[in-house]
């Protein structure tokens, strides 16, 4: 299947391709359903908000059960799988994790920035992973991408200190004091617009998340924190950064 028809299957589901590579053995990507090993790997994923109306007018968003945005993208993925003869990939579901922010720096231009996330010369720290398509055949892909990151010539880099309660540092995101800070009445700016460091990236900019897209990683956030720390936290951005 080309690459071309691939993107237009995916985005007419609600997702971007998110580029792709031909794995080689230190990618460490499992084999096929089949068993036969996977030729080519194609990322899907969120870049900027086109795609989260898809997931907001989904049923999944709209039956109260957990994990709404993984269980969507299943759903949607694993659609995909079926119809191209392809094995499907997920960056959830526990332990072990595949490791897909080392595929995704192999597929397309992304590098990490100064909070941890990865960066996009064109989406900033606006765009995630859903999942991944592999096939098991070599397809034809264009010239890899080899834009470098934009933060080498970010001499400011705001996003260090636009937190409220400086928990970016290089190298460092402290989540406990994001959430402590979070659960406050103090936090209401960072509540309201979502994670303000984030925001504070100059690149990118026409790609920030509506404020309902926002609303719902906080959430989520929140949940992960009082889950894994037992106290009564406020939602992360995604692990992968919808």
């Amino acid at each position: 299947m080309p690459l071309d028809q691939i993107r237009i299957a995916a985005a007419a589901s609600g997702l971007a391709l998110r580029g792709a590579f031909h794995p080689e053995a230190g990618d460490l990507v499992p084999a096929a359903a089949s068993g036969a090993p996977i030729g080519t790997l194609v990322l899907l994923g969120f870049a900027g908000p086109a795609q989260w109306p898809s997931f907001a007018t989904s049923a999944e968003a709209m039956d109260a059960a957990p994990d709404p945005l993984d269980r969507w993208s299943r759903r949607i993925i694993g659609d995909l799988a079926a119809a191209s003869g392809a094995t499907a990939f997920y960056p959830f579901g526990g332990a072990p994790f595949l490791p897909f922010l080392a595929w995704a720096r192999r597929a397309e231009p992304v590098h990490p920035s100064p909070l941890g996330m990865l960066i996009h010369p064109d989406w900033g720290l606006w765009h995630s992973y859903r999942g991944a398509l592999g096939f098991t055949a070599r397809l034809a892909l264009p010239a890899p991408d080899r834009r470098p990151s934009p933060c080498l010539t970010c001499s400011d880099r705001p996003c260090l200190s636009a937190c409220p309660v400086g928990a970016f540092a290089p190298g460092r995101y402290d989540a406990g004091r994001c959430a402590t800070h979070l659960a406050t009445a103090k936090a209401g700016a960072c509540n309201a617009a979502g994670c303000l460091a984030r925001r504070a990236c100059p690149v990118g900019t026409e790609a920030e998340q509506p404020p309902a897209q926002a609303a719902f990683h906080l959430a989520a956030f929140r949940r992960a924190q009082q889950q894994y720390s037992g106290s009564p936290a406020p939602d992360a951005p995604d692990k992968l950064a919808p």
